[in-house]
């Protein structure tokens, strides 16, 4: 089985006609990013982390995203108590264990919220799922170690683990980088897309793992399918976005642009300009 253009086709369509409401709880960083990534690609974003509202809110919602950015004790308990109300109603939730490995505080609430809670989607860089796999890592802060990305060279090996990793979690596990890897427990697939620009706003991958919460919300029978699509659809964005860089034109212009293409891209794009390759 290979993902095929009219999965891609179908995945960004399908969050276009349904307009899946996400629950966020976020990091204050890049919380604005992450509500006009939602609505760009056509879902609708909610933020509250407030532990005597988050049940409510997740209760109207299709899906939940946790990030753990920028933990404190309030906001931990606030994922704890929306978790468990998505878990009772079966929606889709996705972690972002954003810095898993660099704190005690970070890689033991990453641990507990995938032990806790079933987890649909972990997405991260390799570091960060290093640390809450148990594996040995190194992180730098939110960045990935030189040592743990993602190559031609280690591509097998670490789609292989991504596999083992989906298999024991029961959850569909996301690497993103320089090369993507989106697995499950018996599919594994490598995108290509995206330019080295994104990494130098903050926010591109907070935004896209709540494009990640809105597609999977929007496809729930062909999950693995619709993160590909998510992570591949960021990735042609920002190379659209890189296309259209002036010579005075920095950072700022490059997220205004992404942005632009985010909310401007058509599914027979999408399905065009995916490099996407079944592993």
């Amino acid at each position: 089985m290979t993902i095929s253009a009219a999965d891609l086709k179908d995945a960004l369509t399908a969050v276009r006609e349904t307009v899946p409401l996400v629950h966020c709880i976020t990091n204050y960083v890049t919380v604005n990013d992450c509500a006009n990534a939602l609505l760009a690609c056509g879902g609708s974003p909610i933020m509250s982390d407030e532990p005597e509202d988050v049940a409510d809110i997740t209760s109207i919602c299709g899906g939940l995203v946790l990030n753990i950015g920028t933990l404190n004790q309030h906001s931990i308990e606030g994922m704890r108590v929306a978790g468990k109300r998505a878990a009772e109603l079966e929606h889709v939730i996705v972690l972002d264990p954003v810095g898993a490995g660099a704190s005690a505080l970070r890689t033991a609430t990453a641990s507990e919220l995938i032990d806790t809670l079933p987890i649909t989607v972990i997405r991260g860089n390799m570091s960060e799922v290093k640390a809450v796999a148990g594996a040995a890592s190194s992180t730098r802060g939110v960045d990935v170690n030189p040592d743990d990305v993602v190559t031609d060279e280690n591509l097998a090996e670490s789609a292989a683990f991504a596999r083992e990793l989906a298999a024991k979690l029961d959850a569909i596990v996301a690497i993103t980088g320089a090369i993507d890897i989106v697995a499950s427990a018996d599919r594994a697939v490598a995108i290509r897309n995206g330019v080295a620009l994104m990494g130098k706003m903050t926010g591109a991958g907070c935004a896209l793992s709540c494009l990640v919460g809105a597609y999977v919300t929007a496809n729930p029978a062909s999950r693995l399918e619709a993160v590909v699509a998510a992570i591949a659809g960021e990735g042609l964005a920002g190379q659209i976005a890189a296309s259209r860089m002036g010579e005075l034109d920095g950072n700022g212009s490059f997220r205004t642009y992404l942005l632009d293409a985010i909310c401007n891209m058509t599914a027979e794009q999408l399905a065009a300009g995916a490099l996407v390759e079944e592993l």
